[in-house]
């Protein structure tokens, strides 16, 4: 039997290729003429040559080495014992060792020796030879780089800075809206896609209520087929397990789904005790089970699950801004924000324009809603926190994109200009704090980069030619998935420019957007001052008119009088004028007859 032990290392532990590098050329020799060799030259006129038309083959057999196999094994064995001493006997062999042991020898050799050692060993675990350290050399690049010629050349050229990937329909022979998309947090090659209706009164007998998880690799047929009761509106997967996912359905009710065990979901939560209108956002927790979400819906209610348990809600918030916890008197949720380093905190958009920052632990309804901003005038379609400042969030809705910081609440600190065309969506970049996406419903992307520009978007692509109703941007910021109003899915690649962070971004982003929460937070303070000299100057005034008690009959004789005394003097005026007119005109007859 062969004796075989078997070597394991890292694959960064074998040697790599050689790394050529260009050089410039190097003058080894150099022959000068020699002019005796001239008169030996003979001029040949004319000169007969004969060219062949036809390719040149050739035939070549090369017949490789057979290559010879030999199996060796080594049989260590223990050695370096005198022979007066057998290694088998216990006995002897610790005699013998506590002997050397003893020895100064023996111990100064051995601590020198790990000293040595130490080192060599703590070299080894610091430094990698094969990874590269210091990356400054490209970002120098990016950074040295004209701005401008990137935007004339995304402009000239789309697909230089965005290619499509794939596109994705709706299987159905019915199209349905993608309301929603979500990216698999572990691979970046799986989407869901939530498929459903949600014009009014446009649904179908025979329309689908299925949706989708789409495998980049194989895009001819979906994946896995999700069956719900209830078309889905919204669909997230478990940041924890990503074989878990959680639905919002069209008609209040929440389900999950473990894609290892089927199409069919494994548990829906009843109809009375669920939403009363659609499920428009559903997030997950951050919670040690990995099991809790919450959802938000246009009936006024935001509702925490979870989904060991989905027989009922585990705890419920009333929108309604004034306090009481009303559910006729509250706001309908849109959009839905959760940011997980802040996990008591949470914000949603309403229909009615105003966002809700709310605080789940609030022991009072008054305390659940902290604060609101009202910006817009029509349904806040997106809401998302800054990725890279969590106090910075984005909202989409109407015509505009708006910047909002949680301390000015009269007003944004930033926004964009009004489009021709309804906003849908939005999104930030995942690895650029200044750049955010917004999606219209003429099918156009525009890419907003305020470091760089504010009035326009650096780059606008149109996608397709019906509305684009959802977007979503996966977590390395390279790739960016659009869904339209019929169903269609489509995978853009972004270009570097618009997904590498270059040096120094995120300090200007903060000094950005720092200078526009300051400018606000003064003009605010300005328009609060000019609000109570006004409050001021009314209820003086009102307080003299109580002091007069003037009759109505003296109020009207009185504006009376003041308007035919303006009129008098208005003709008093007009006849001065005139008759200085005429003077001069009879100075100038005057003196013509002179």
């Amino acid at each position: 039997m062969d004796i075989v032990y078997e070597y394991t290392r890292k694959h960064r532990e074998f040697g790599r290729p050689c790394n050529f590098s260009d050089w410039p050329a190097k003058v080894t020799m150099d022959i000068p003429p020699d002019p005796s060799l001239a008169s030996d030259f003979i001029l040949r006129n004319p000169v007969d040559s004969s060219v062949q038309h036809t390719c040149e083959m050739s035939l070549h057999e090369v017949n490789t080495e057979r290559v010879e196999v030999e199996s060796r094994g080594v049989n260590h064995v223990e050695g370096g014992w005198p022979k007066d001493i057998n290694p088998q006997e216990m006995e002897q062999s610790t005699r013998f060792r506590k002997k050397v042991e003893k020895d100064e020898s023996y111990i100064n050799t051995i601590v020198h020796l790990g000293t040595l050692m130490e080192h060599y060993v703590k070299q080894n675990n610091a430094i990698n030879i094969y990874k590269e350290y210091f990356e400054e050399g490209e970002m120098v690049e990016l950074e040295d780089e004209p701005p401008y010629a990137k935007t004339i050349n995304i402009l000239s050229r789309p697909t230089s800075s965005f290619d499509i990937l794939l596109s994705k329909r709706d299987p159905n022979k019915i199209k349905r809206t993608a309301t929603h998309l979500s990216w698999n947090p572990n691979t970046c090659e799986k989407l869901a896609v939530a498929y459903s209706n949600l014009q009014f009164q446009h649904s179908t007998k025979d329309m689908s209520f299925d949706s989708y998880i789409w495998d980049l690799g194989n895009s001819n047929q979906p994946e896995l087929t999700l069956t719900p009761s209830s078309p889905l509106v919204c669909l997230e997967y478990n940041p924890k397990d990503a074989n878990v996912l959680v639905g919002g359905c069209y008609n209040g009710q929440m389900a999950y789904w473990d894609i290892r065990k089927g199409e069919l979901p494994m548990e829906v939560s009843p109809v009375e005790v669920s939403h009363r209108d659609p499920v428009y956002g559903a997030l997950w927790l951050q919670s040690k089970t990995g099991t809790e979400c919450f959802s938000a819906s246009t009936d006024g209610q935001v509702l925490w699950w979870d989904i060991r348990k989905l027989s009922e809600p585990t705890e419920k918030v009333v929108l309604d801004i004034s306090g009481r916890g009303i559910l006729k008197d509250s706001l309908g949720a849109v959009a839905l924000e959760f940011e997980p380093t802040l996990p008591t905190k949470f914000m949603v958009g309403t229909e009615q324009g105003i966002v809700l920052a709310c605080n789940r632990k609030a022991k009072t309804p008054q305390e659940k809603i902290t604060s609101t901003f009202s910006g817009h005038i029509g349904p806040i379609y997106a809401l998302a926190r800054n990725p890279f400042y969590p106090k910075i969030f984005l909202t989409v809705g109407g015509w505009a994109a708006r910047i909002w910081s949680e301390e000015i609440k009269e007003s944004p600190i930033m926004c964009t200009k009004n489009h021709l065309s309804y906003l849908m969506d939005g999104c930030w970049s995942t690895m650029k704090p200044a750049v955010f996406f917004t999606a219209r419903s003429d099918g156009t992307l525009d890419v907003w980069d305020f470091l760089f520009k504010q009035k326009d978007p650096s780059l606008s692509l149109k996608v397709c030619n019906e509305p684009l109703d959802s977007l979503r941007l996966q977590d390395n910021g390279c790739i960016l998935g659009c869904g339209s109003r019929l169903g269609t899915v489509t995978l853009l690649e972004i270009s570097s420019g618009l997904c590498t962070l270059q040096r120094n971004e995120k300090n200007l982003a903060n000094t950005m957007f720092e200078r526009e929460t300051r400018r606000e937070k003064i003009l605010e303070a300005r328009y609060r001052e000019k609000r109570l000299k006004e409050r001021a100057r009314s209820e003086g005034q009102g307080t003299e008119a109580e002091e007069m008690q003037q009759t109505p009959e003296e109020v009207f004789a009185q504006a009376r009088s003041k308007y035919f005394r303006i009129i008098e003097e208005e003709l008093q005026k007009r006849m001065q004028e005139a008759a200085v007119l005429c003077g001069e005109s009879q100075e100038e007859e005057d003196e013509k007859e002179e």
